[in-house]
């Protein structure tokens, strides 16, 4: 959610956000007028309060007929600011639907536009020249079966399109990647979490997901639970509600979950395979710090995402995601592309966002401020203000395409990167197998 009180001042840099995210910006000046006719509501409210108190003390001192007029007067005045509250309490609640409708501030330099006109920061890695080896590149897919690793036709006939069994080395070597990048996260201080795949509605929209229209989640009705498509979401409820001690840094947690998407607007797109799919694996970053701390909390979850990509020998581009790319929680986001062979592009295998205090002013997660020495030497006390929380995909199942097909050989086989042969008791290939 927006400070109100951030936008009360500068409007403009609201409207700037919506125009760059292709939203509306008039929605800001209806915040505003929204804004103004509760804070009128409420100081009618309040004055009318204060009028029955002071008819109260006037009842207290009358008498006989004077007392019954006055007392008259009184439940009237009663009446009325009982309906005086009410429009106040019903401005309020305009307000805050208005106020949740907006998206995140976008940060400054943050490109404008849509999905194709992000900014490519940096290229690394040289794509692998097939051709010069002498041979045709097959898909992840024709891989997957030749080592007989990824069967998509019992996966649908077991749960329906989109879905898949993962078997043998292919099995092996997901885990593996999931394992790889849980130890990076911990040699950098994040916590090891395995996070609940179930959550409540009020932690899925305190997110920033639209529970009420997106037809992206999968819904369990009769227990009122959504089903998450990345553990961002519940370790963002993880400190719903709780003033946090950031004293001595950031809290960072590294989040181990299946993740479950409907892919509804996803068409005939990528149907081959399982680049696209209703459930895979993910290791998901996720980060609590001081306002002040996000945008090097962002720079850092970054520079893990690339040495994840590093360790799994494959070229990738670095983008700064356009405004209107940015999902509603967002301020900023850097996605992470590795090239796919058999695609003659680049695909998203990483994405980390910083959603400045967003999410945590929906899910009313602060941060408690030391005392301070006003400007005349007075101390003053400490209070609590949002936190800023940050995500970042360090590992996932979408990583086994790229990592099938720029390791393929002429025979069909598969070479497995030397950083993650540990994760394998030391296994180099993965054999043809049909």
């Amino acid at each position: 959610m927006i400070d109100i009180n951030q936008l009360r001042e500068n409007p403009d840099v609201f409207r700037d956000s919506q125009r760059a995210r292709g939203a509306d910006a008039s929605l800001i000046d209806r915040i505003l007028e929204a804004d103004v006719e509760r804070r009128a509501l409420i100081t009618a409210a309040e004055g009318l309060r204060a009028e029955q108190n002071a008819f109260g003390k006037q009842v207290a001192r009358a008498q006989g007929e004077q007392k019954q007029a006055l007392l008259a007067q009184v439940k009237d005045l009663a009446g009325r600011v009982k309906e005086a509250q009410a429009a106040a309490e019903a401005a309020g609640a305009r307000l805050e639907e208005l106020v949740s409708v907006v998206e995140n501030l976008v940060l400054p330099g943050v490109p404008v536009g849509g999905e194709d006109d992000y900014t490519v920061l940096r290229t690394v890695g040289q794509p692998r020249d097939f051709a010069a080896e002498g041979f045709e590149p097959r898909d992840h897919l024709a891989i997957g079966e030749a080592v007989d690793g990824i069967d998509m036709e019992r996966g649908a006939k077991v749960s329906g399109a989109r879905f898949y069994f993962l078997k043998r080395d292919v099995a092996r070597l997901e885990t593996a990647l999931l394992l790889m990048a849980q130890d990076l996260a911990l040699d950098d201080g994040f916590v090891p979490m395995t996070t609940p795949n179930l959550v409540r509605p009020e932690v899925m929209s305190g997110t920033g997901f639209d529970v009420a229209h997106s037809e992206e989640i999968y819904h369990v009705g009769k227990d009122e639970l959504y089903l998450v498509g990345t553990s961002e979401v519940p370790l963002a409820g993880y400190h719903a509600d709780e003033i946090l001690d950031l004293a001595e840094g950031p809290l960072r947690y590294a989040g181990w979950s299946s993740c479950y998407r409907r892919e509804a607007g996803s068409g005939g797109r990528d149907t081959r395979g399982i680049i696209r799919v209703h459930q895979f694996n993910k290791l998901e970053m996720f980060v609590y710090c001081a306002q002040e701390d996000a945008e090097a909390e962002h720079a850092r979850m970054l520079a893990r995402e690339e040495e994840m990509l590093a360790r799994c020998e494959l070229a990738y581009r670095v983008i700064d995601t356009a405004a209107g790319d940015l999902g509603a929680s967002a301020a900023r986001k850097y996605d992470c592309e590795a090239w796919v062979p058999t695609q003659g592009r680049y695909r998203e295998l990483t994405s980390t966002s910083n959603c400045t205090t967003y999410q945590a002013r929906r899910l009313n997660v602060r941060e408690r401020m030391p005392a301070t020495t006003g400007p005349d030497g007075r101390p003053r006390k400490g209070g609590t203000r949002a936190v800023a929380t940050l995500n970042g995909t360090l590992a996932t199942t979408r990583w086994l395409v790229a990592i099938l097909e720029t390791h393929q050989q002429p025979d069909g086989s598969v070479r497995i990167p030397e950083a993650l042969r540990p994760y394998l008791r030391g296994q180099e290939t993965i054999p043809v197998r049909r």
